[in-house]
């Protein structure tokens, strides 16, 4: 790693984020940079002319993802793509998507420097959205690029403000046809580079994850008819109490994920009791459950297992449950070729590593249906994201651009 190639990167990796890091800077030394805002396009703008300053073709497409492009010599058609979306949630993070995007960046100017054009076209994206955090729709940028959202699909959206999606966008140029249209047919595979945003590599002290699933996610809404009563006159065997029943069923959902169901992850982390008074039985709970895993058929079994257990209380109580999906995202198997790569290519540069699952989406989830994709994580301190406290050793951060940019040379040069 001392070679000539690597020398800079930390350095480099370490001032761009704390660069880009100023368009949307909050007093907390997070980051809001919503999509379609002031914030938002100026960032979009340097990185435009960052990517000029280092000889990159930058272009727009017209939902405002950004591409830096690379021209290959033999083959100009078929594109290489990587990066990562420039958007934040309120009060976010430094690295998340940020770091990338600079990361793809580096990687590119790195091997431009050194290498020259590349065979194969080589794209770096700073992708417009992600995060869902200002208008209800994620992976907008992504969606775009992969067919799975038009313009068509936000005519109804507003923000918390009442601006309409199609105002925001119109406002700074996109959404005309002035760029180029955003779905695409040529990209021949995606990779990119992303923060963990959980404690897996650090408790591991492993510098870099090699992705190999991202986690399938089902949620569901779950509504428990009891019958509320005065809390003081009723007796207990004579009670329809939804709240127990509701904890009842809560306290099912984790034991059976933790004693049957290894790897997947059952959450209740919204729950709301009617009437919501200290001294009156709750007559209605509603409850959400999310649960993950990358094995469709062991979340289908799951899921039937938790059905069958609902019945059957629901039965024993003489109690009504009723149970609406929220949320059915399939799991996404990586390219099993490019992970391979990558496991090779981290052993070769003996950077210590781990071969693990998502248990979150990234842009990768959305590439993953449509072209071949790859996903690399470096750790998060503490696991902290979506935070000013997110942060990530330098070391990681070269180590990641390292491993992204032998994978771009091994598929471009």
């Amino acid at each position: 790693m001392n070679s000539p190639l690597y020398m800079t990167l930390k350095d480099e990796i370490c001032e761009m984020i704390e660069w880009l890091a100023s368009y949307g800077k909050t007093e907390n030394g997070g980051v809001t940079r919503l999509l379609y805002t002031k914030e938002w396009y100026d960032a979009q703008q340097a990185l435009k002319e960052k990517m000029e300053t280092f000889g990159i073709t930058t272009y727009f497409d017209d939902v405002g993802n950004l591409f830096g492009r690379l021209e290959g010599t033999e083959d100009r058609e078929k594109v290489i793509l990587t990066g990562s979306h420039v958007d934040t949630v309120i009060d976010g993070g430094k690295y998340d998507g940020a770091y990338g995007i600079l990361a793809s960046l580096l990687a590119a100017k790195t091997l431009f420097a050194k290498y020259g054009s590349p065979k194969k076209t080589i794209e770096v994206v700073s992708l417009c959205e992600e995060e869902g955090s200002r208008f209800p729709l994620a992976f907008w940028g992504s969606g775009n690029i992969t067919g799975r959202y038009t313009i068509k699909d936000v005519q109804t959206y507003k923000d918390v403000n009442g601006v309409a999606f199609l105002d925001a966008m119109f406002r700074l140029g996109f959404g005309k046809g002035r760029y180029k249209t955003p779905q695409r047919t040529n990209i021949e595979s995606f990779i990119e580079v992303h923060i963990e945003q959980g404690e897996v590599l650090e408790k591991s002290d492993k510098s870099v994850g090699i992705v190999s699933d991202i986690v399938g996610q089902k949620r569901w809404q779950i509504e428990v008819k009891g019958e509320s009563n005065h809390a003081g006159t009723t007796p207990m065997n004579l009670r329809k109490d939804a709240l127990k029943m509701a904890s009842e069923l809560i306290v099912a959902v984790s034991k059976l994920a933790v004693e049957k169901f290894p790897g997947l992850v059952a959450t209740v982390g919204h729950i709301e009791a009617v009437p919501n008074v200290g001294n009156v039985i709750a007559g209605n709970v509603l409850f959400s459950l999310d649960i993950r895993h990358h094995q469709k058929e062991v979340l289908a079994a799951y899921c039937q297992s938790i059905m069958m257990y609902i019945d059957e209380i629901s039965k024993r109580e003489k109690m009504d449950i009723l149970v609406a999906e929220a949320v059915d995202i399939s799991p996404v198997h990586m390219d099993e070729q490019g992970t391979e790569l990558l496991l090779n290519i981290a052993s070769d540069k003996s950077i210590s590593y781990k071969k693990m699952v998502s248990g979150a989406g990234h842009d990768s989830q959305v590439f993953g249906t449509y072209c071949p994709t790859s996903l690399i994580f470096v750790p998060s301190r503490d696991g902290i994201s979506h935070s000013p406290k997110e942060y990530t050793k330098a070391d990681d951060l070269e180590n990641g651009i390292i491993m992204l940019m032998e994978m771009l040379y091994r598929a471009a040069y």
